[in-house]
């Protein structure tokens, strides 16, 4: 895709419970053939709980309200993932649907808008929002659910500026173009999958035969793990690097958790520095499918991706002893960093492609060698410069 990116960030502490993650996109611009309009998706469980994030780039232009709900319809139909229970975008608990969706306002003049959004009242203008007003005849449209548009619309305005769209337009042969209205381009909006429909009466009594307590204690444990509320929706006016502002919407999900402890245990045994080798145990707390080409990573506390790792082992390869329960494998002295620093271990399978383990932070000790050689970091190699950075 072309200027269309999705990016998922997590605090540290749920990292082990995010597993089952795939990504796909799809491209809508000149016929599905160009990348400027399309997009892209990211889906993962939580917790046992399977979520999807859409970013969505669609049709500009006014009178293209109709082919933006088809690009959206098509996207959603063309995405699928490799798995059983949610091949498809709409099969998952919760789904973020976000982007430049292009809806504009008809009607409404541009004095009338602007009069609007210089008095704040904004809610004369949600009736001819084009988004609001498909959502009223557009059964897909109508799945999801937006917060109130209570801040201006975020486009289109000057660069580096607050100012809605002032600057002439030049078009063919050199006659003035048209100012774009403003209009709530960039949205957010979620769905969170309904409750499934009761099976038919048995008794006629609505019970099916079973103890009324039971079937709402039934009910509550299927249908109740996941609960989501907004609790933030605007726009950021201080950036101007582009034409729109950028939206935020900070969310509540509320859930229960299909599991409570993480698929290994990792722990950094004794001392480490860069003088002696260091040891590394680890214990399956859950079964998985576990591979020869898992891994065991040293990073900086504070990494952003699984890429980050200043070294790694292989827990088969560089394994030096194990019980039914316990594994240990070492991480060669060369590899650890000479000028020290705080870290974490973290285990990745390979199967899951993602973490499922990850130890407490440790100190890693700068090299007593080092110090009485003298060594600067100009004299080491790049996995202590990063550590140092």
């Amino acid at each position: 895709m072309q200027g269309l990116l999705l990016l998922f960030f997590s605090k540290l502490e749920h990292v082990p419970f995010i597993r089952d993650i795939q990504v796909t996109y799809t491209r809508t611009g000149l016929y599905g053939y160009w990348g400027n309009k399309g997009g892209v998706s990211i889906r993962l469980s939580l917790y046992g709980h399977m979520l999807c994030f859409l970013n969505c780039h669609l049709s500009a232009h006014m009178n293209y309200a109709s082919q933006r709900v088809d690009e959206f319809e098509y996207i959603l139909d063309a995405q699928t993932f490799d798995t059983k229970n949610s091949p498809n975008i709409l099969d998952h608990k919760v789904v973020f649907w976000f982007g430049d969706l292009n809806f504009r306002i008809e009607d409404h003049g541009m004095l009338f808008v602007r009069n609007c959004i210089t008095s704040q009242r904004f809610s004369l203008l949600w009736p001819k929002d084009q988004l609001t007003m498909m959502k009223q005849k557009e059964a897909t449209l109508q799945k999801f659910e937006e917060g109130p548009l209570d801040f201006q619309p975020t486009y289109k305005f000057d660069l580096h500026s607050d100012n809605y769209d002032t600057r002439v337009q030049k078009t063919w042969f050199g006659f003035n173009g048209k100012k774009r209205k403003p209009a709530w381009c960039d949205r957010i909006l979620w769905r969170v999958k309904p409750k499934s429909l009761p099976p038919e009466d048995i008794d006629g009594d609505g019970h099916n035969g079973e103890d009324p307590k039971k079937q709402l204690k039934g009910e509550l444990e299927d249908e109740f793990p996941l609960k989501m509320t907004q609790d933030y929706y605007t726009s950021k006016m201080e950036y101007g690097d582009s034409d729109h502002k950028p939206v935020i919407g900070i969310f509540r999900l509320e859930l229960r958790k299909m599991y409570e402890t993480p698929l290994v245990q990792v722990c950094a045994e004794g001392e480490w520095s860069a003088d002696f080798d260091a040891l590394i145990t680890y214990r399956l707390l859950r079964s998985f499918p576990s591979s020869a080409w898992d891994w065991i990573g040293l990073y900086k506390v504070g990494f952003k991706s699984v890429s980050d790792y200043i070294t790694y082992t292989w827990v088969k390869d560089d394994q030096v002893s194990f019980s039914d329960e316990l594994f240990q494998v070492y991480v060669n002295k060369d590899e650890i960093p000479v000028l020290g620093g705080e870290c974490m271990l973290c285990y990745y399978s390979s199967n899951l492609q993602c973490i499922v383990g990850i130890s407490q932070p440790f100190k890693v000790q700068e090299s007593r060698a080092a110090i009485e050689e003298g060594l600067v970091p100009e004299n080491i190699n790049g996995l202590d410069e990063a550590v140092a950075s």
